[in-house]
């Protein structure tokens, strides 16, 4: 019976972790198809914004990593809570290791499919040439995002639904339910 119980959990762990992998593979390339880079130039083999506004929109790649980090961690949690119901707490410690991975790959993926660093580029171009900004997360706080969105999910889930609609029917044997076989 432990033998069927921890392969059930390790099943259970590893689906919830590969559900938040792939949720944040996805989330990278909409991160990187909703943002749209800052354009600038090469000046003396430095990058440098094209104008004032082009400034102002250097903080846009950090801003839709949270948007879309926190969307996706909410969706992603409701999901492994309401489909990983024999084991809260291993469910709850898959999301959180499941939603660290996925916050990883949600940056790898983006910052991939994005332009290339914009200070390699204009090491080697010519003075003018447009260069657009690599897609980048500034800051520490962008990383909670998504973990912050899955764990919500969660919570909203366990609190706010009644045992009965998380819990699958328990499974009853002809000779458990009293009826003669």
């Amino acid at each position: 019976m432990t033998a069927a119980i921890d392969r059930r959990a390790l099943v259970q762990l590893g689906l919830v972790v590969a559900g938040f992998a792939a949720v944040g593979a996805l989330a990278g390339v909409v991160w990187q198809r909703v943002w749209t880079p800052t354009m600038g130039v090469a000046y003396d083999h430095q990058w440098t914004a094209a104008d004032a506004l082009g400034l102002q929109h250097e903080f846009s790649g950090t801003g839709w990593f949270v948007a879309i980090g926190l969307v996706a961690g909410l969706v992603a949690g409701i999901a492994a809570a309401l489909l990983a119901t024999r084991m809260p707490l291993l469910t709850l410690a898959a999301v959180v290791v499941g939603s660290a991975l996925a916050t990883w790959l949600m940056l790898v993926v983006g910052t991939a499919l994005g332009p290339a660093d914009q200070d390699v580029v204009a090491a080697t171009a010519a003075d003018g040439t447009k260069i657009p900004m690599a897609l980048a997360v500034t800051g520490r706080s962008p990383w909670i995002a998504l973990p912050s969105g899955a764990l919500i999910g969660v919570v909203l889930v366990f609190v706010g639904l009644p045992t009965r609609f998380r819990e699958p029917e328990p499974e009853h044997t002809p000779a458990e339910t009293g009826a003669a076989g």
